[in-house]
Parts: C-alpha cells; sequence; structure tokens
C-alpha cells in the first residue's frame, strides 16, 4: 500500500486542492473541511485501497482508513497540501462554521473533554487495581504502596477544574495557563475539599455582606465550564482595550481577579446546583424509568454517534462521577458499540464479496475494543439493515445493565477495556457487564443475520 499514492488520488477525488478548507485526523479516520462537497466523486473515494468507508457529518466529510493507517495516509496528505504553511483558519472552528447550534455545541464540549479522556482512564484503572488490592487483601491499607496509589488514583477528579481550565480556555480562545489557575482557585486549599466528603460543613466568608461558603469545587464540571467561558471573554475585552505596551501586565490581572470574583460570587454556586439539578434528574429516570430507560438509551445511542453528539456526554458522565462516585451511562453507551460489533461480525459471515469480508472483520473486532467508526460507517450503515440488528442489541443490552445496575468509576472506555473500570465495583457489577455484552452481541448478531444483507455488485 503506497500511501503517497492514495494521498494523492484522494486529493484529486475531492475536488483538487483548491476544495479542501482544512484537515485533521482522529484515530480512525481523516475529517476533512469541504469548500464544495458535490465535487467529491463518493463511489470512488470509498473505492480506493485502504479506505472502509466515507460520509459527512457534523460539517465534515470523514473517511475511514483505520487506527495506523489514517496516521499514515494524513502524513502524506498534510505534505501535499502544506496544511502547516497555509493561512486557513483553525481545522475546528472551519467545522463549526458548517453545524447547526446543537452540533456545534456538541463539538465544543467534545474538543474539551476528549483530550483529558487519558487523565481520567488512568485515575479509572488506578481505582481498580486499589479495589482489587482492598479486597483480595493483597497489601495492607495502611501500607506505604497503598496510601501512594490512592494518591495517585484521586489527583485526576481533584484536580479535575484544572485540566477543564487548560483544555476549555484553547477552546473558547482564552490563554490555558490562566484556565489552569481559574480551576486552581476553585480548588485552592483554603477551601474545604468535598472529594470524598459527605457530612462536612464548611465555612461561610462574609464579603460586602454577602455570604459566601469557602467550599471547593474539585470533581467538579459546570462551574469551572462557565468560569473558563466569562473568563474567556473578559481576556479577549481586556486585551482590546489595553495598549500594547503594558498588555503583558494588565489584562492577566484584571482578567483573573475579575472572573475569580465573578465564579465565587455567581457561576460557582450557580454551576453547582445546575449541574448536581442534571443529576438527580437523571438519577430520577434512571431509577423510576429502569429497564426502559437502558432500551431507549441502548437502542438509540448508534443513531446519536452518527450526529457526532455523543462526545458531549463525557460532560454528564463527569458530573455524575464527581456527584455520586459512579457512571451508570457508559455502561448503556458500551452496550451500543459491542451490538455494532456483533452485527458486524453477522456481516463477515453472510458477505460473499472478499473486500467486504476483509473490512467486516477487523472493523466489529474494533468495535468490541470501544472503537465503532469503521463497523458502523463502513459495513453496517452502507448495509442499513446490520445497523437495524446492532441498535435492537444494543436496546436489550442497555435493558439488562440499567436492570442490574451495573456502573463503571471512569468514562471513556467501552467494549472489552470498560471490564477494567466495571471491576472496581464488585465481582457481581462485573459478571453482569459481561452477561450483558454476551446479550448485546447475540442479539445483534442474530437479528443482522436473519435481516441478511444485499451486497450492490456495482458498489462493491
Amino acid at each position: 500500500m503506497n500511501h503517497k499514492e492514495i494521498a494523492e488520488r484522494l486529493i484529486d477525488l475531492l475536488g483538487g486542492e483548491d476544495n479542501i478548507i482544512s484537515a485533521a485526523h482522529c484515530a480512525t479516520r481523516l475529517r476533512l473541511v469541504i469548500k464544495d462537497e458535490s465535487k467529491i466523486d463518493q463511489e470512488k473515494v470509498e473505492a480506493l485501497d485502504g479506505v472502509k468507508g466515507a460520509f459527512s457529518s457534523s460539517g465534515q466529510y470523514q473517511i475511514i482508513f483505520g487506527t495506523g493507517l489514517v496516521n499514515k495516509v494524513y502524513e502524506q496528505f498534510a505534505k501535499m497540501l502544506q496544511l502547516d504553511q497555509k493561512e486557513t483558519v483553525q481545522h475546528n472552528e472551519a467545522a463549526k462554521q458548517k453545524m447547526n447550534p446543537l452540533a456545534r455545541f456538541a463539538k465544543t464540549l467534545s474538543n474539551i473533554f476528549v483530550p483529558i479522556i487519558p487523565a481520567i482512564v488512568a485515575s479509572g484503572l488506578l481505582m481498580g487495581l486499589l479495589g482489587m488490592m482492598k479486597a483480595f487483601q493483597w497489601v495492607s491499607p495502611d501500607s506505604g504502596l497503598f496510601k501512594l496509589l490512592d494518591m495517585f488514583s484521586s489527583a485526576a477528579f481533584i484536580i479535575l477544574p484544572i485540566l477543564i481550565g487548560v483544555s476549555a480556555a484553547k477552546e473558547f480562545g482564552g490563554n490555558p495557563y490562566l484556565g489552569a489557575v481559574i480551576g486552581g482557585i476553585l480548588i485552592h486549599p483554603s477551601l474545604l475539599n468535598p472529594w470524598g466528603l459527605a457530612e462536612a460543613k464548611p465555612e461561610v466568608l462574609n464579603f460586602l455582606g454577602m455570604p459566601i461558603e469557602m467550599l471547593g469545587y474539585q470533581g467538579t464540571v459546570i462551574p469551572i465550564l462557565l468560569a473558563v467561558y466569562v473568563m474567556s471573554k473578559i481576556e479577549k475585552w481586556t486585551r482590546k482595550i489595553v495598549p500594547n505596551a503594558i498588555d503583558l501586565l494588565v489584562t492577566p490581572f484584571l482578567t483573573i481577579i475579575s472572573t475569580g470574583f465573578i465564579a465565587f460570587i455567581v457561576i460557582g454556586p450557580l454551576g453547582r446546583g445546575l449541574g448536581t439539578g442534571i443529576t438527580n434528574v437523571l438519577t430520577f429516570v434512571y431509577d423510576h424509568a429502569g429497564p426502559v430507560a437502558g432500551l431507549i438509551f441502548g437502542g438509540a445511542y448508534s443513531l446519536i454517534v452518527l450526529t457526532g453528539v455523543h462526545h458531549s456526554f463525557h460532560a454528564i458522565e463527569a458530573g455524575l462521577i464527581a456527584d455520586i462516585g459512579r457512571n451508570y451511562l457508559l455502561p448503556i453507551w458500551s452496550m451500543a458499540n459491542v451490538a455494532q460489533g456483533g452485527a458486524g461480525l453477522a456481516v463477515f459471515f453472510l458477505a460473499k464479496r472478499a473486500k467486504t469480508k476483509e473490512i467486516a472483520l477487523p472493523a466489529a473486532f474494533s468495535a468490541f475494543l470501544g472503537i465503532t467508526e469503521p463497523v458502523i460507517f463502513g459495513v453496517n450503515l452502507r448495509y442499513r439493515k446490520p445497523f437495524i440488528g446492532a441498535m435492537a442489541g444494543g436496546a436489550l443490552g442497555g435493558a439488562y445493565v440499567v436492570f442490574t445496575n451495573v456502573a463503571a468509576n471512569a468514562y471513556g472506555l467501552t467494549g472489552i477495556p470498560m471490564i477494567a473500570i466495571a471491576a472496581p465495583f464488585g465481582t457481581a457489577n462485573l459478571i453482569n457487564y459481561l452477561i450483558g455484552m454476551g446479550i448485546a452481541v447475540f442479539t445483534a448478531f442474530i437479528t443482522a443475520f436473519v435481516l441478511g444483507i444485499k451486497e450492490d455488485e456495482k458498489k462493491n
């Protein structure tokens, strides 16, 4: 496979260099903002060597190559287009300009939370290791090793406002280091740390006749998002009116002091209440709708993935972990993802053409590891009926994990890798998660197999 030739051919099929506004890539897809998508030769793009599917979504034309290959193709693609030298708008901003308001909001949350997933996953895995060490009495809870691991595992959640502050400031166009400072203010040691505390009561500070609770925002999500959004607006406005000669001194000072007061007086309490309200509503639905909620969410999640809005759920999941210490949404999403893999396996056994089988099998196993784009866009959605089968599997699997109260202690991992962040809640939690996976995969496979596929001779 010649990556340079693929990139050259791709540029031609996309309507030429002038039709490509900007480009980026994720773990599996080449993401492009195209000036005029009517100039794209869709059939020939999908027929290119290594391409597993292509589609337009969230203001971007996305071409699925799969993990590893997409990096090599993008490297040649970027060289030919001289992307690092072109004076074009930032790729994310270019993509947002083509989105509707809801999709733009979801994309913003995605851009903020996706970069910090590794930190959350690492903490979740460490918590799992700590839980096993405690359950099986591998080491004493008073040992130095246990105490150090306890520190390591909780750190990311304690400093979550700082992590979000940096990422959000980048997304909102502010200084990321000022965003980190705002996050640091919200978790300052002078404030009572509510992380892991149940009944502790904070001191009340009298500021200009207003009572301010000296309560920290460790582990919270919405307060820091709102605070950094306001901070970025203040910073931009201040920079416009402050002379360049004193900008370095005046702008950061006014930005931090203004945002700090606003955060403690207005944003903090408002954000905390809003976050708690969202958690309470979701928990109410989860407790009272039960398996019906799992059935609906598990079945509909794959449709939500098509819109790209699913990335915005990370903010809600982080709030659940902060408020109640468990993420009961992730197991539902996981059922939908592995169900796509089950339907992809059905396509592999049903398909007669070698290229269809070549794409379907690795794409299905990729879904079992939590990466669903290749099997959704490259296989199941192409033949439609397997996608319906996957929705059925996700629905039944979602209903089961809600019925058995399966939960995780982090977000960002689904499928087989999620075992590591489901295990900390006990053996029953883990076993029910595995049973749910079995239900989702089996239902999707059988439904997709019964519905069958119709291979398009010309298209394939």
